[in-house]
């Protein structure tokens, strides 16, 4: 019962938080003024901050905003992240602007570009989208010839697609990934041959942009909504922590399926069991901050457990129970890592959130068996948990007996104190001690003669 009890803590962990990083719903009260729903799209685009993005345009949707203004003020990032926020955008039913507040290179660019209206701060930069592949290091990896183009097609495809969805010209977007291209407004050149496509607010007003303002109130001034409510996507520590948790979700699967593994293969209830809980605990911690797992994804998981605990420990063999229970965690996994439409329990299989999931998975899989094969193998010979394990074989020749030596009474003889059926108890001068028979009936008080000791088996027949 150990390690189902350590696993019992997740489902707690999560009574006191379910509702956290989500807003109050609204009165049902008219607005009397119109609504614009603000969405920061800060720093990285990464997997996580698409969740943040998610949530908020969900909300939008929610609030029947009015509009919707992305913020923007980053170097750029994943091109999975940024065609899911232009599916996004293309979803959303009402006016969407974007407000450039200091950069838009890259994937940002691209977001940009899929917005109908955008307008920029003074000072601010857009544009630079031609794709890199970054090292280890931070530096950027120079791929060959035929796989940079397939790339950078890839992308230039995507760039024209964003702008045609927003009604931009698909030639500037293009200019912003292909360097050889250039870009002429009229007699203005703005990039010549060979130079990547990025316009400052000024070159950008007009070509792109639609004005230069100093904030979003000044924005929406000049768009016609001068007295609009502002409601501004908070994005709270907790979704800021599962930006971080949902990063290393491969670790912690890993940690958390091995942990609780080898707490199974060992006695008692120690170090691997809690690191293996709490890393569990984080993992669907930092999914359902983000929007993804839900309270059923962790009523699987513990439901699958509990199967396998019963199959491991309770029934013989292995069977039904123990591949169902198996089957439950690993889509209890799964599905805590994908996107599911609101409403919906299954995932949303077309999201970009699936292959990131199958890897994720495949990942921790694959370094939970690892985990459990050298922690078998070396953590007991190891300094720190040496004194933990049993180093001395328990032999005869170690001096060790499975029971107390029972030789002494070969060939004596006493009385049953009790009907043998075949065992009982018989009396052999002042010691009683418990005996059977080879399966026959002796009845009380009868004579019996000890012809076979073993360990604690006493073997008698009736004299």
């Amino acid at each position: 019962m150990k390690a189902y009890r350590s696993l019992v803590v997740i489902l707690l962990a999560f009574v006191i938080f379910p509702l956290i990083g989500k807003t109050a719903d609204n009165t049902s009260e008219p607005r009397k003024t119109p609504l614009v729903y603000q969405i920061p799209i800060k720093d990285q685009i990464e997997p996580a901050l698409l969740y943040v993005v998610r949530r908020g345009v969900t909300e939008a949707k929610k609030e029947k905003a009015d509009a919707v203004v992305f913020v923007m003020d980053t170097p750029g990032g994943g091109v999975k992240e940024a065609r899911e926020i232009i599916s996004l955008i293309g979803q959303i039913d009402v006016p969407v602007y974007t407000f450039v507040e200091k950069d838009a290179y890259s994937a940002g660019a691209i977001i940009a570009l899929a917005t109908k209206h955008i307008y920029m701060a003074p000072g601010s930069v857009i544009g630079a989208a031609t794709p890199l592949v970054m090292t280890p290091f931070g530096g950027v990896e120079k791929l060959p010839d035929a796989i940079e183009e397939k790339m950078t097609s890839s992308v230039a495809a995507l760039v024209r697609a964003a702008a045609e969805q927003g009604g931009h010209d698909p030639r500037l977007g293009e200019a912003m990934v292909r360097r050889e291209l250039g870009y002429t407004a009229g007699t203005n050149v703005l990039s010549k041959a060979g130079e990547l496509l990025t316009l400052t607010a000024s070159e950008a007003e007009g070509i792109l942009s639609e004005g230069t303002v100093r904030d979003v109130a000044a924005m929406l001034e000049k768009a016609g909504l001068p007295d609009a409510e502002i409601k501004t996507l908070e994005v709270t520590s907790a979704e800021r922590i599962a930006r971080f948790i949902a990063a290393f979700a491969p670790i912690l699967l890993m940690i958390g399926l091995g942990g609780i593994y080898i707490e199974i293969k060992t006695p008692g209830f120690g170090l691997p069991g809690i690191l293996g809980t709490a890393a569990l605990v984080l993992f669907f911690f930092g999914h359902h901050i983000a929007g993804l797992a839900g309270m059923e994804d962790i009523v699987l998981f513990i439901i699958g457990f509990t199967l396998l605990f019963i199959e491991v420990f309770v029934t013989p063999g292995f069977g039904v129970l123990g591949v169902g229970g198996i089957a439950l965690m690993l889509f209890s996994l799964f599905s805590a890592m994908t996107w599911k439409t609101p409403g919906h329990f299954w995932p949303a299989f077309g999201d970009s959130t699936l292959q990131n999931a199958l890897s994720s998975l495949a990942l921790g899989m694959v370094g939970t068996v690892m985990l459990g094969f050298f922690a078998g193998k070396y953590l007991p010979k190891s300094r720190v948990l040496r004194p933990m394990v049993l180093g001395q074989q328990t032999t005869r020749a170690e001096g060790f007996t499975a029971a107390h030596d029972q030789s002494e009474l070969l060939g004596k003889e006493g009385v049953t104190e009790m009907n043998l059926r075949p065992a009982g108890r018989a009396l052999f001068g002042d010691d009683r001690v418990n005996v059977i028979t080879r399966g026959e009936f002796i009845e009380k008080g009868s004579a019996v003669r000890v012809i076979e000791t073993s360990g604690s088996r006493i073997v008698v027949e009736k004299v």
